[in-house]
């Protein structure tokens, strides 16, 4: 399928959201992502596609992806998206996953981010906020620097308790103490494939049993607070 340029906006530092428009209805869940397929001359090793988590909600009309571009050099990825024009018409593959809401409206939620793995959280609590449904949710973000926090003005107008981590990794140690007794709740935990492989793995071993851990993570960035 194939969606249109719109915009791009900065939401923080070296971070921006670009909005497109599908050409037919995009059915989709807050927290699923998508494959992007731009084809540019000379692409470098990384190629021509990229999954992305959409960060907008089901329940607005255009459909958005945000992400980080590198301070030094992008990936001519990267660069291309960058110099998209409106009306540009882009493929992508429709959304997956299922790193989602529970159906369980009870559950106490536990939103653990590195970096760009804020994404899906922005788009469940948008969709959230936009549906009038309250959950009680609190929400565990590292960040490399203050300036590059995402979205926590929609957080914070909804109500989800925020821990911000600046400079410094989460610990397994750490994580377990804000988590509590797991009863009754649900860990979600996005970010760089090493850290979410790594906390996936101490978490479980620390003993939150694994069905109240749900994990993604997107692959080959080696960086907490790279995309």
């Amino acid at each position: 399928m194939h969606i249109k340029f719109v915009d791009s906006q900065p939401v923080a530092k070296n971070i921006k959201t670009f909005r497109f428009k599908p050409e037919t209805p995009v059915q989709h869940i807050a927290g699923q992502f998508i494959q992007m397929i731009l084809p540019h001359d000379n692409p470098d090793d990384r190629g021509i596609k990229r999954w992305f988590t959409v960060s907008s909600a089901p329940t607005e009309d255009l459909l958005c992806i945000t992400t980080k571009f590198a301070t030094d050099k992008s990936s001519t990825f990267k660069q291309t998206l960058a110099k998209l024009q409106t009306g540009a018409r882009v493929e992508m593959v429709e959304p997956e996953g299922d790193f989602t809401l529970p159906d369980d409206k009870n559950l106490r939620l536990i939103f653990i981010a590195g970096g760009m793995g804020i994404t899906p959280y922005h788009s469940m609590v948008k969709y959230l906020a936009d549906s009038g449904e309250k959950r009680d949710i609190t929400l565990l973000y590292a960040v490399q620097s203050q300036d590059e926090a995402c979205f926590l003005d929609l957080f914070s107008d909804y109500g989800v308790t925020v821990h911000l981590s600046v400079g410094q990794r989460f610990t397994t140690e750490s994580l377990m103490e804000a988590i509590g007794e797991p009863a009754s709740k649900l860990v979600y935990l996005s970010g760089p494939e090493p850290m979410v492989e790594a906390l996936d793995a101490s978490l479980k071993k620390a003993g939150l049993p694994e069905l109240s851990l749900k994990s993604d993570y997107f692959p080959g960035y080696e960086n907490l607070y790279s995309r």
